[in-house]
């Protein structure tokens, strides 16, 4: 189980290359396993995951993000 401070190396690595990402994939997918960055950017979230399982050890957790400059804000009530 992932402790809830899991994923702080892939944050950060998300967030030094948010807005370049964003310049020239916006919309994408991108999987990161500590500073590690999957090759290439993906349509779709399946896809990234799917090259991160290919490419990652996945007795280790990983990270798939969207790059958008801002996190979109879901409300369940």
């Amino acid at each position: 189980m992932t402790s809830p401070t899991s994923f702080a190396i892939e944050r950060k690595v998300f967030e030094e290359h948010r807005e370049k990402w964003f310049r020239s994939n916006p919309g994408k997918y991108v999987a990161i396993q500590g500073d590690v960055v999957a090759s290439g950017f993906f349509d779709t979230y399946a896809e990234a995951l799917r090259a991160g399982l290919r490419e990652f050890d996945v007795s280790r957790g990983f990270l798939v993000r969207q790059v958008r400059l801002a996190e979109q804000v879901y409300v369940v009530s």
